[in-house]
């Protein structure tokens, strides 16, 4: 059922530094030993068709204390941890994407491209009208939250110059305002630790994210970076393509296709 099934999970520990390595598992279609925080977005799938049939696609999925949400079918959705009906939380015309659940699981943020633009919004967990945060005419895709979460942090070219701009970290208050810019001088794709003292992020992306067993230029590790000392660490690495870093703890666990598989 999930998406992400031609890739391993990977986890990386910061001790100095230094980092081991630990491959989870393999995440095939019927596979049955998938780690519970990846098995949770399945336990919703279910709900969706009254008449018995998977659905299919549910993508990137953010969990909260007591939600899960999701996106589907170019929307945003939530489910009870427990079970039950999920609910569309937008309806608008447009595409929805990368939801993220803030750190106190009141609010959701997610990319919206509303106006054939994409830009950085916010919605209670609850239900209720969308708020637009970000108003570039740039892409502006959202990553994540500042772990106090009075920001929702997003990637945007918007200070490089066009076709080919260079993204980077950008934060803007929840209650909206200016956006500025984060210390690194280029990011694509990354989470901050929940204690704030570590990013882990993608340098730059790649033609066709989702492209398997690629191994050209555009392949880049997963990099850790100290917010204090902005010390640079780099896992050990070949030519891999490795996505999506979250944080579990003090743990870094990504997407990876260094099996072969």
């Amino acid at each position: 059922m999930l998406c992400a099934s031609v890739y391993s999970v990977a986890l990386l520990f910061p001790s100095g530094f230094r980092f081991r390595r630990q491959i989870i598992t393999d995440m095939k279609f019927h596979h049955s030993r998938l780690i519970p925080w990846l098995v949770i977005p399945v336990f919703a799938v279910a709900v969706l068709h009254a008449n018995g049939e998977p659905t299919r696609l549910l993508r990137s999925p953010t969990v909260s204390a007591t939600q899960i949400a999701f996106a589907y079918a170019n929307n945003i959705w939530v489910v009870e941890r427990d079970g039950g009906a999920a609910r569309r939380l937008t309806s608008f015309q447009g595409q929805t994407t990368s939801p993220h659940f803030s750190p106190d699981g009141k609010s959701i943020a997610f990319t919206g491209e509303y106006a054939g633009n994409a830009d950085a919004y916010v919605v209670p967990a609850e239900g209720g009208e969308p708020k637009r945060l970000t108003w570039h005419p740039g892409s502006d895709t959202v990553q994540g939250w500042t772990p106090d979460g009075t920001s929702v942090m997003f990637a945007s070219g918007r200070a490089s110059a066009t076709p080919s701009a260079a993204p980077r970290f950008w934060t803007v208050p929840l209650e909206g305002g200016v956006e500025q810019p984060m210390a690194l001088p280029r990011a694509y794709q990354g989470k901050i630790s929940a204690d704030g003292s570590h990013i882990a992020y993608r340098m730059n992306n790649s033609w066709d994210e989702e492209r398997r067993n690629y191994r050209g230029g555009q392949n880049r590790p997963i990099w850790i970076v100290d917010t204090k000392s902005w010390d640079l660490a780099s896992p050990p690495w070949t030519d891999s393509k490795d996505i999506d870093p979250v944080w579990v703890g003090d743990a870094d666990y990504f997407l990876s296709d260094r099996d072969g598989v």
